[in-house]
């Protein structure tokens, strides 16, 4: 129990030791959702609550499509890449067609980078969909996403 508690302990100070630090607070743009199917385009917000975890939302339209999306993102440091941060998490997300409306839940993982000495971000992931409606396919492997955002803080 003793060796147990010990590698616990060791292993939080060592998570809470490499945590990563975002070179920004909020950033507002562009998120592109696109690969198998149809491609969304809209707004999106980008903001880091507290050392790693952000929250990442969008609200995109296209091909008669209208979807939210909001999903929760852990970031860390990629050692000798300055402004460049991977991240995995997950969200649901909400889609609105002509005939439909379709829950998804959306796992990601990616790259998040900020320019040095300019307020503009990048991030590109992979997020598939985990459908739970009858008339869709209920696992989506090839969706990505793309953000381009100005960084206000």
């Amino acid at each position: 129990m003793k060796k147990s508690l010990i590698a616990i302990c060791a292993f939080f100070a060592f998570s809470f030791a490499t945590q990563a630090q975002s070179t920004y607070r909020t950033a507002l743009g562009l998120g592109i959702d696109f690969g198998e199917g149809a491609t969304l385009v809209g707004p999106s917000i980008k903001h880091f609550f507290n050392g790693p975890h952000a929250g990442m939302g969008e609200f995109t339209f296209g091909n008669h499509i209208t979807s939210f999306t909001a999903l929760y993102q852990y970031h860390g440091d990629i050692s000798n890449a300055n402004g460049l941060m991977w991240f995995a998490g997950i969200g649901p997300s909400i889609m609105f067609a002509d005939s439909y409306s379709e829950f998804m839940l959306r796992p990601n993982a990616g790259l998040d980078y900020r320019i040095t000495n300019t307020p503009l971000t990048f991030s590109f992931d992979w997020r598939p969909i985990i459908s739970f409606e009858e008339y869709s396919d209920t696992f989506t492997p090839g969706r990505f996403g793309l953000g381009i955002r100005f960084a206000l803080n």
